[in-house]
């Protein structure tokens, strides 16, 4: 009986040892803004990424995966696992001086990892609302944060602009937990968010597993960058290309000063690396998306089908490219269950696709909504008062097929400069608003099939008509003058 008492206590010290963190793993989340699908060297690039290449090539690359295709979107569902329909952010960006954000009600991806023993930080750019103090991210699950709130900054000044009308409200725009910092002016973000994240690294109490969240700035515009960065580029003639490949590199130097310091660390085969893209790459600034159609705020695929891969000494299969249908949402189930945390109180669209990507197992992905947009310019006429409205701006993928309705941006197809002969516009009529697209046949969308499918065309219709029906209502309030700057020091910040 002693005995029997003895292995039972064993049996519970082991258990109480793995759900008090000792073996869950560190999570490392790298999210990189506006980047291209073409722009990283293992899709043909002429851009250098030697860090990325290596990682993803010791890992797993996703090519079968798909993001929001722009910024607030992608963020909100990677940190609540929701679709934007069920957010309310189904429209546009959240702007610097619109009272909106990430509802209070949809835990955070560091709430939960906070609950299951994690420390958890947050450096770069949040885009998630700010309007009010309980929106900061050291109130939505981070121990800490530093970075900035809106969309976009100056790489040296941290300074941003919003124009209301006939007034522009500028001010600085970098925060430490919950105070602006005015001290950092003139440090590239890329270089500073570095060191920050080292710094946290270098310090982090090993007695608890790490959650970091590593949202660079880079490579949004504005184009800037230091000027070393750019010298391997001189044979770009296009300005802006090469002054984007230079920022590329350094976001390439970045990732590996930072997970070198995670060995250094002795943090390394315990963590769990994830790359991902927050949309596509903007044209005119310098970003591509060849072969793919379409670039950044579009729902083709060069706006959606984001640039991801996974890294680590946990992975059961490396050296591995999946194809299995994966979407930005799937993080928060995938890495809370990885935690060994509970999905209790979330209700997320997302699937925990950890053995897809570990041991290859068929995904549990089969559908993906990429958006409906009822307050988007509404394009054409309907085709059926039966059937879904095919004025609404929305993209669906079923299986194999893809639909679009509506305006889904502009279609054409840009090679990156030294193939530019290659370029073609988008031939879509006007008023055409139905589109569909066999993906793995045609991943660069050349043959619309919706009127040979005229019968796939409507099974997707219903299913739009499912998912609009679970929408909650756009959350795009007007913009509110009380967030100038000039009314708090020149610094961007909570007002509502």
């Amino acid at each position: 009986m002693q005995n029997l008492f003895l292995i039972l206590g064993v049996f519970c010290l082991l258990i109480i040892q793995d759900i008090s963190g000792s073996q869950q793993p560190n999570i490392l989340l790298v999210v990189a803004d506006d980047y291209g699908f073409h722009d990283i060297g293992y899709h043909g690039s002429e851009i250098l990424t030697p860090t990325l290449d290596k990682l993803a090539g010791e890992g797993v690359k996703l090519e079968n995966y798909y993001v929001q295709p722009i910024c607030s979107p992608t963020r909100s569902q990677l940190l609540s696992g929701r679709y934007q329909i069920h957010t309310g952010l189904q429209h546009a960006i959240i702007w610097p001086c619109q009272p909106n954000a990430l509802p209070l009600e949809d835990p955070t991806l560091a709430d939960k990892l906070r609950q299951t023993g994690y420390a958890t930080h947050a450096v770069g750019k949040w885009h998630l609302g700010f309007y009010k103090e309980e929106y900061l991210p050291i109130n939505r699950g981070f121990d800490s944060y530093f970075g900035y709130l809106t969309g976009s900054e100056d790489y040296f000044k941290h300074d941003t602009c919003n124009f209301l009308t006939k007034e522009k409200y500028c001010g600085i725009d970098m925060t430490q937990g919950r105070s602006p910092d005015i001290t950092e002016t003139g440090k590239y973000s890329t270089h500073l968010f570095t060191e920050r994240a080292i710094d946290i690294v270098k310090n982090h109490n090993k007695s608890k597993p790490l959650f970091l969240y590593m949202p660079y700035q880079a490579v949004h515009e504005p184009l800037e960058v230091p000027a070393k960065y750019m010298n391997p580029y001189e044979f770009i003639q296009d300005e802006n290309r090469r002054t984007y490949a230079g920022m590329v590199s350094c976001l390439d130097e970045g990732v590996k000063n930072l997970t070198n310091a995670f060995q250094e660390a002795g943090l390394w085969d315990n963590t769990i690396l994830i790359f991902t893209t927050d949309n596509g790459g903007l044209i005119y600034s310098g970003g591509n998306n060849w072969p793919l159609r379409g670039w950044k705020a579009t729902l083709w695929e060069g706006g959606v089908h984001g640039i991801g891969f996974v890294h680590s000494q946990l992975l059961k299969q490396k050296g591995v490219v999946n194809k299995d249908l994966i979407h930005v949402s799937d993080w928060f189930p995938t890495i809370i269950n990885l935690a060994g945390g509970s999905l209790n109180d979330t209700k997320p669209d997302g699937f925990d696709q950890w053995k897809t990507i570990s041991e290859g197992e068929v995904g549990k992905r089969t559908e993906l909504l990429h958006n409906i947009d009822p307050i988007y310019y509404h394009r054409g006429s309907r085709v059926s008062p039966n059937k879904f409205d095919t004025r609404i701006r929305t993209a669906l993928r079923l299986g194999d097929w893809k639909l679009m309705t509506g305006d889904p941006g502009n279609g054409s197809w840009i090679a990156p400069p030294e193939i530019h002969n290659e370029s073609r516009l988008d031939p879509s009529p006007k008023d055409k608003n139905v589109w569909l697209f066999n993906i793995p046949k045609d991943p660069n969308e050349n043959h619309d099939l919706s009127e040979e499918y005229p019968d796939i065309v409507d099974k997707m219709l219903d299913r739009l008509s499912y998912y609009s029906q679970t929408a909650v209502p756009v959350r795009f309030p007007e913009a509110d003058p009380n967030c100038n700057p000039a009314l708090r020091g020149g610094v961007w910040g909570p007002w509502g």
